[in-house]
């Protein structure tokens, strides 16, 4: 397996641009904390150039066929299938995730292609019968125009491949703006359309100062639509930016992962389960489980199987066949993940497994458990975008529900009990825009991403995925 770090690029109008004469910034192994690469930084004029191929290129992609549009996606996912050892590899080394779950993100990358594919063929229209004699009535839905996306450095595959297979496959041109952090996998991405027979110029990757790029590329007249996974600070930003354009904008923002566990659960499924869950991509999930709300009498029990299956968890490097638990992305995220523990333990909270960071090299923290976690304390407000979970007992339903959905945030939330009828009256009380019920697994191509409240609105993923970037033309002929 190929372990060294590919050159970067700039990719627009079907070039790949090298870093000669521009700006670059530094992509750094997280495991050693030694650089790997640089990442050329776009120049305005490149970004003006990149908006200009997006417009031209749009009117030729959107009147392609849907068919031809369907076999260059499904040849695309065929790619990237072929590719995924070594674009899982670039991952790990430069993102820090265990191999593994490099290798299971392309592949679910690659699905999203594929599921667009056929989307593409199924985008239509509607007759509407007339209350005037000799009138024809259509709705007709056609792609809404060039798209601006922003994907961050976490998810680096299977973000920008939610947003790109979509996009494409209405017959959008696009922009994509991914993290710096992790600029190899959006490449490969780039590459492997490019190989199946994309048009020049339907796809540009760039890279850069993000507030530069997002207010250059927002502000443009030229895109008609936002895209942008990331921090709620941030999409509430680039949310300013397009409404000043009266530009759509969809938004998939942080959570804090309510659990509740009540004492009819499978107790020990939903600890060790839950700390799978919880600690993969060592925390940096979005939509990972984060305050684990235990009721009263399974409390005890709960803790225990939790605690000793995060003491069991083996750090490393991503690259060694061993590891379950990275390093996180960088210094930013791990002297975050210090500041919120000790936060936590000076206002009365107890840590039960980890709370520290590793020593030597690289940038790693241990799995922390916390309990007994005071209400003031930053951890229960802020989400922890990092290897910390927090535990706490509660009583009664309606105590749980009202904790749960006590934060600003309503993206992800699980709840774990045998009661057919709990079950309803939880999925149904929860106030987040995906629920996992006896389970933690929530994401597949089919369903429906997104949430609610202040963690974004619109969904990326099945039939809703597309609909975005869609718009609407009422014809009425005579």
């Amino acid at each position: 397996m190929k372990t060294s770090y590919d050159p970067l690029y700039l990719f627009i109008g079907g070039e790949w641009i090298s870093a000669e004469g521009r700006d670059t910034a530094a992509v750094v192994n997280p495991a050693t904390g030694r650089e790997i690469g640089r990442v050329p930084l776009a120049t305005a004029g490149d970004l003006d150039h990149a908006l200009e191929v997006t417009r031209l290129s749009f009117e030729q992609w959107r009147q392609t066929v849907p068919d031809k549009r369907a076999k260059i996606l499904k040849r695309a996912a065929d790619l990237i299938l072929e590719r995924a050892p070594q674009i899982a590899a670039q991952m790990t080394l430069e993102e820090g995730k265990p191999l593994g779950e490099s290798l299971d993100e392309v592949t679910r990358a690659a699905e999203y292609f594929e599921w667009f594919a056929e989307s593409a063929r199924r985008i239509d229209g509607r007759v509407v019968p007339a209350n005037r004699p000799g009138v024809l009535q259509l709705v007709k839905r056609q792609a809404i125009g060039p798209v601006a996306a922003f994907t961050p450095w976490n998810f680096p595959a299977i973000t920008p491949a939610r947003k790109l297979s979509a996009a494409l496959a209405a017959g959008c041109s696009v922009i994509l703006k991914p993290g710096e952090e992790s600029p190899s996998t959006a490449l490969a991405l780039a590459r492997a359309l490019d190989d199946a027979g994309l048009p020049k110029g339907v796809l540009q990757v760039v890279f850069g100062v993000p507030d530069q790029v997002s207010s250059h590329l927002i502000a443009s007249p030229i895109i008609r639509k936002v895209t942008f996974t990331g921090s709620v600070p941030i999409g509430r930003l680039l949310s300013a930016r397009a409404a000043e354009g009266v530009k759509p904008i969809t938004l998939e923002l942080g959570g804090h992962g309510p659990v509740l566990v009540f004492e009819d659960a499978d107790i020990e499924k939903a600890a060790v389960e839950g700390v799978a869950n919880r600690f993969r991509g060592t925390g940096q999930v979005c939509i990972s489980s984060t305050r684990f709300l235990i009721q009263r009498g399974a409390y005890q029990a709960f803790v225990d199987h939790f605690v000793a299956a995060t003491q069991a968890l083996r750090i490393g490097d991503g690259l060694h066949p061993d590891t379950q638990v990275g390093p996180l992305a960088n210094p930013r995220q791990l002297a975050k993940m210090e500041e919120l523990v000790a936060d936590a333990v000076e206002k009365g909270a107890r840590v039960l497994a980890g709370g520290e960071a590793l020593s030597g090299e690289g940038y790693f923290f241990q799995p922390t458990v916390l309990a007994d976690v005071p209400m003031n304390a930053r951890v229960m407000h802020e989400e922890p975008f990092g290897p910390i979970a927090v535990l706490m007992p509660f009583d009664e339903l309606a105590d749980g529900l009202q904790e749960a959905n006590r934060l600003p945030y309503g993206l992800s939330a699980y709840a774990f009990t045998s009661n057919a009828r709990t079950a309803i009256d939880v999925a149904d009380g929860l106030e987040a825009g995906m629920i996992g019920i006896n389970q933690y697994r929530i994401v597949a191509t089919e369903l429906p991403f997104g949430g609610m409240k202040e963690s974004g609105h619109g969904s990326e993923g099945g039939i809703e995925g597309i609909e975005h970037y869609l718009t609407h033309k009422f014809i009425s002929q005579v």
